[in-house]
């Protein structure tokens, strides 16, 4: 079985920071490219940052200079050091992993459960 574990969501402040993290665990040999997304009420789930195994990163023009993806290999861990928040950050984040390799095949489209961040003043 995979699984992501998340950590490190809650409230803070505008201007605030956060770090989100992501754990796979499971009878994982690799995994070749992890994401975060989120979720804000009434809004559709967007892509916030990925990085790949070879860590190449992708972000949204929204946390573009905010916020920092970042990836323990070892470790099959992700981070989203989240700075200078804003209450538009506000959303469920979700860890994502793809391209994951285990006993049985390459799979994708593995997700966590969420965690919420609160932006608010």
């Amino acid at each position: 079985q995979v699984h992501l574990v998340e950590s490190g969501g809650g409230l803070v402040q505008p201007g605030g920071s956060l770090r989100l993290s992501c754990a796979a665990s499971g009878s994982i040999l690799s995994i070749n490219a992890m994401g975060w997304y989120r979720q804000a009420p009434g809004k559709q789930r967007e892509l916030v940052a990925s990085i790949t195994g070879g860590g190449s990163s992708k972000y949204a023009d929204s946390v573009k200079g905010r916020f920092t993806i970042s990836r323990v290999n070892a470790k099959k861990t992700v981070y989203l050091q989240m700075n200078s928040l804003k209450p538009e950050d506000t959303a469920v984040y979700y860890c994502k992993a793809d391209q994951v390799l285990t006993a049985y095949g390459v799979g994708n489209n593995y997700w966590g459960q969420g965690t919420q961040v609160t932006v608010s003043s």
